[in-house]
C-alpha cells in the first residue's frame, strides 16, 4: 500500500504541474500535450517498474482512472445539451425557410457522400496493407472485449434498415436526452431541428413571443458554451490521466503485434485530411490556409478524443478563421458530431470488414461485398456519439448487417486509443470541410476573414 500511495503523491505532483502551467497562462494546447507526454512517461514508469498486469500498477491505475473516467463522463455529460441549443440555436438564426433547407441538406449530404468515400479508402488501406483478423493471436483481455461486445450486439442486430430508420425519430425527447437508445443522439438532433422550425413560425407569427425565445436560446447558448469551456480546461488533467492508463497496461509486444493495423488506419486517415482538402481547392480556396486555420480544433479533437467536446471550436473557428455563416458553421459542427463521421463511422468499420472478411470465406475485393459495405456504412453513421466508443457502435451495426462476427473486432483492444485520436481528428475535419463547403456553395462565406485574417487562437479553458 505505502508503494501505492507513493505512485499517486507523483501523480499529484504532475497534476500540480499543469496546475502550475496553468497559472503562467499557457496556452491550452500546450498543457495539453504537456499533459499526454508526461502521461506517457509516467505510464510508461509505472509499466516498467512493476509490469503492465501487476497487481502494483493495476490498484494505482484503479485510483488514477477516477481523474480519467471522471473527465470522460464529464464530455459525455454535455453532449446532448450542446447539441440541442447548438442547433436550435442555428435554425433560429436562418429565417428564411428555403435557405434553412438548403444549408441542413448539402451539410448532410456532404458529410454522407464523405463517410462513403472514407469506406472506399478503408477497403483500399486495408487491402494494401493485406491486414486480416487470421494473423491476430487472441489474448484474453480481446477475449473479454470480443464476449462484450457480443453481448451488446443484442441492441441492434435485430434492426432492420427500416427499423432503424425509424429509431431516429424521438419518442421520448426527455428519455432520449437521457441517452436511453443507441439512437439516442440523432433522436435529438431531430428534436431539436424541430424545435428550432417551431420557434422560426413563432416568430413569425408572434413576435413578441418569437424574441422571447430567441433570447432564451441565447441565454442557454452562452450558458451551455461556458459550461463546455469549464469542462474542456479540464482536459490537460483528463489527458494526463488517461494516457497514464494506457501506457501503464499495455503490452507492447501486442502493440507492436497490430503496428500494421495502426499504420494503414493512420495512412488511411491521412488520405482522408488529402481528400478534405482537395474538396476545399475545388470551391477556389487554398488548401494549406485552411489548414493552418483549422490545425488547432484539429489538434484539440485529436487530443480529447471527443467531437462533441470540440463542437465550440469547431463553430467559432468555422465563423471567425474561415469567414463561414453562422448557420453553416452550427449545423455543420452539431450535425458532424452525430453523423458522417469520416473517421469513426466510415474508415474504421470498412477496415474491420475487410480483416473479417477473410475469415468467413468472403473475398474483400469482391465488387458487390464493397458495394454493399460502403451502402451499410453510409446509412449506419447516423447517430454515432461524438465521444470515445462511436466507432464501436458503429462497427456493431455494420459487421452485424453484414453478417460477421463482431467478437473478432475485440482483437483491437490494445491498440483502440492510438488509432481513436487520429480518428477523432478526421471526423471533426470533416464537420468543418462539409461546413465550410456549404457556406461557400451557398454565398454565405465572408472572403475576406477566410483571406486576410488572422487565426484567432482558441483556448476555450482561459475564456
Amino acid at each position: 500500500m505505502t508503494v501505492i500511495l507513493l505512485n499517486l503523491i507523483a501523480f499529484a505532483l504532475l497534476l500540480a504541474m499543469l496546475v502550475k502551467l496553468h497559472k503562467q497562462q499557457k496556452s491550452l494546447s500546450t498543457r495539453v500535450f504537456t499533459g499526454l507526454g508526461m502521461g506517457v512517461a509516467f505510464g510508461a514508469a509505472l509499466q516498467a517498474l512493476y509490469g503492465a498486469d501487476g497487481a502494483i500498477t493495476r490498484e494505482t491505475i484503479n485510483y488514477i482512472n477516477i481523474v480519467g473516467s471522471g473527465y470522460v463522463s464529464l464530455l459525455k455529460m454535455i453532449i446532448m445539451p450542446l447539441i440541442t441549443v447548438s442547433i436550435i440555436g442555428a435554425i433560429l438564426k436562418v429565417k428564411d425557410s428555403g435557405s434553412l433547407g438548403k444549408i441542413s441538406s448539402l451539410n448532410i449530404g456532404i458529410l454522407l457522400a464523405t463517410t462513403a468515400t472514407s469506406a472506399l479508402i478503408g477497403v483500399l488501406v486495408s487491402n494494401l496493407f493485406g491486414l486480416s483478423a487470421q494473423d491476430i493471436v487472441q489474448g484474453a483481455r480481446e477475449m473479454a472485449r470480443g464476449a462484450a461486445l457480443e453481448q451488446r450486439l443484442g441492441s441492434v442486430e435485430d434492426l432492420s434498415l427500416a427499423d432503424m430508420i425509424i429509431s431516429f425519430f424521438p419518442q421520448n425527447p426527455f428519455a432520449d436526452l437521457a441517452g436511453s437508445r443507441p439512437t439516442s443522439t440523432i433522436a435529438v438532433v431531430i428534436f431539436s431541428a424541430l424545435v428550432g422550425i417551431a420557434g422560426v413560425a413563432l416568430s413569425r407569427t408572434q413576435p413578441e413571443l418569437g424574441e422571447r425565445f430567441e433570447r432564451f436560446m441565447d441565454v442557454a447558448q452562452e450558458l451551455v458554451r461556458t459550461l463546455v469551456r469549464m469542462i474542456i480546461g479540464l482536459t490537460p488533467y483528463g489527458i494526463l490521466a488517461l494516457m497514464t492508463k494506457v501506457v501503464a497496461g499495455s503490452n507492447v509486444s501486442e502493440i507492436l503485434e497490430l503496428a500494421n493495423f495502426v499504420a494503414a488506419s493512420y495512412v488511411g486517415l491521412g488520405a482522408i485530411l488529402v481528400m478534405h482538402l482537395v474538396l476545399i481547392g475545388l470551391v477556389g480556396m487554398s488548401p494549406i490556409q485552411y489548414l493552418k486555420k483549422v490545425l488547432p480544433v484539429l489538434t484539440f479533437a485529436f487530443t480529447s478524443r471527443s467531437s462533441a467536446a470540440t463542437i465550440p471550436l469547431n463553430i467559432d473557428s468555422q465563423m471567425k478563421n474561415l469567414g463561414n455563416d453562422p448557420a453553416s458553421a452550427n449545423f455543420s459542427a452539431s450535425f458532424g458530431a452525430t453523423m458522417g463521421q469520416n473517421g469513426c463511422a466510415g474508415l474504421y468499420p470498412a477496415m474491420l470488414a475487410v480483416m473479417i472478411a477473410p475469415t468467413i470465406g468472403i473475398n474483400p475485393l469482391d465488387p458487390g461485398f464493397i458495394a454493399t459495405l460502403v451502402a451499410i456504412v453510409t446509412v449506419s453513421s447516423f447517430g454515432i456519439a461524438g465521444v470515445g466508443g462511436g466507432a464501436t457502435f458503429a462497427a456493431l451495426i455494420v459487421l452485424s448487417a453484414l453478417d460477421m462476427p463482431v467478437a473478432l473486432a475485440g482483437l483491437l483492444i490494445s491498440i483502440e486509443p492510438l488509432i481513436d485520436m487520429g480518428r477523432t481528428a478526421i471526423n471533426v475535419s470533416g464537420s468543418m470541410t462539409a461546413g465550410t463547403l456549404t457556406s461557400r456553395l451557398t454565398g454565405g462565406q465572408d472572403k475576406n476573414v477566410f483571406d486576410h485574417h488572422e487565426v484567432v487562437k482558441q483556448d476555450s479553458a482561459n475564456a
